[in-house]
């Protein structure tokens, strides 16, 4: 219950070497019963009875009880290897930079904020004509589309994304946030799609906002289709791969929840800063062994705010995520069997 109340979801062998840590080893002939009991119970909210319920309908707790399944050791210092990287990024001239934009916007309110991804999903900064002449020497592009918020003793204003401005460059980690490079193979992206597709994923490649790279969310009432991703079509094959894995990454760590046959865990309930720690952490491994470069360090040195890796994320998940998505770029891979089990 702590880790719960902590937002922290542990894959299955690291919340049961927690358990025995704490409570000793006899705990794990009391765990699997724990955990079926927790995942019925409504003093829980939806997302922790989900998470709790795909350690046991997709088999990884009986596998962890088992010793079974250990995490690629490979993959977990490879980890480490992006963490490091991202630390001493912190401390350039590139990232100070990059905050320094990032800090100069207007705080809006939610409600606006809102307004602003209704009327374009994409838009990651916005600010008023004003402000972007006079904050970040930026002016309007002829034909700029305004968007409209509500405003105190005005009915509506105007606001404009960061690409209906021009003026001077951009922070680096804006203009390259999305970029790999390397010896591309095409066939890495080909297969990537046809597995998605296989697990009822469907990938779109379309126009976004530049300071957005892609995004993954629930594809609501589109059967055969449980989630979509959207990647820009402005990058190149590499990057668009490099991202694509980012994507896919959040929905197999269970960052949206499980699906409705377990394929992926239901992880729904962790902050901000663990869900894209962990997808770019997933990136990274699977671009690197493909002999990929990226700006993933440079992408997590965002959200790595002290020494230590949050507690809420799972290295575990990580390595097997990332060593998935690998398999699926190399090879094709049969559709899984339904793994929930009827309830009585």
């Amino acid at each position: 219950m702590d880790l719960l109340s902590q937002r922290q979801q542990p894959a299955a062998r690291e919340l049961l070497e927690t358990v025995e840590e704490k409570v000793g080893l006899e705990a794990r002939w009391d765990v699997m019963t724990v955990v079926e009991r927790l995942a019925e119970s409504l003093t829980l909210t939806r997302a922790n009875r989900d998470y709790l319920r795909s350690l046991i309908d997709d088999g990884s707790m009986a596998h962890a009880l088992r010793g079974e399944a250990a995490p690629d050791r490979e993959r977990i210092s490879t980890v480490d290897e992006l963490l490091r990287h991202s630390r001493v990024y912190r401390t350039s001239e590139a990232f100070r930079e990059m905050v320094e934009f990032m800090s100069s916007f207007r705080d809006y309110a939610p409600y606006n904020n809102m307004l602003v991804r209704l009327q374009n999903p994409g838009c990651a900064f916005f600010a008023t004509e004003a402000d972007w002449r006079t904050r970040f020497n930026r002016n309007l592009k002829d034909d700029a589309r305004p968007m409209l918020i509500l405003a105190p003793m005005h009915p509506v204003m105007l606001v404009y994304d960061l690409d209906e401005t021009e003026g001077p460059p951009l922070p680096q980690e804006l203009e390259n946030f999305a970029h790999f490079e390397g010896a591309w193979r095409a066939e890495w992206m080909t297969r990537l799609l046809e597995n998605g597709r296989r697990l009822g994923i469907r990938i779109e490649f379309k126009a976004l906002s530049s300071t957005l790279g892609g995004f993954a969310t629930l594809a609501r009432g589109t059967a055969p289709w449980k989630m979509r991703i959207a990647v820009h079509d402005g990058l190149d094959e590499p990057s668009r791969f490099g991202v694509l894995c980012h994507e896919l990454g959040h929905i197999f760590l269970g960052h949206l929840g499980a699906d409705s046959d377990f394929w992926w865990p239901g992880r729904a309930n962790l902050d901000r800063v663990a869900v894209e720690i962990e997808a770019e952490a997933v990136a990274f491994i699977v671009t690197k062994r493909l002999e990929l470069e990226g700006s993933s360090a440079a992408y997590v040195s965002r959200y790595l705010t002290t020494a230590k890796v949050p507690a809420a994320v799972s290295m575990e998940s990580i390595a097997k995520v990332a060593g998935h998505i690998e398999r699926m770029a190399r090879e094709s891979i049969p559709i899984p069997r339904r793994r929930r089990r009827p309830r009585g």
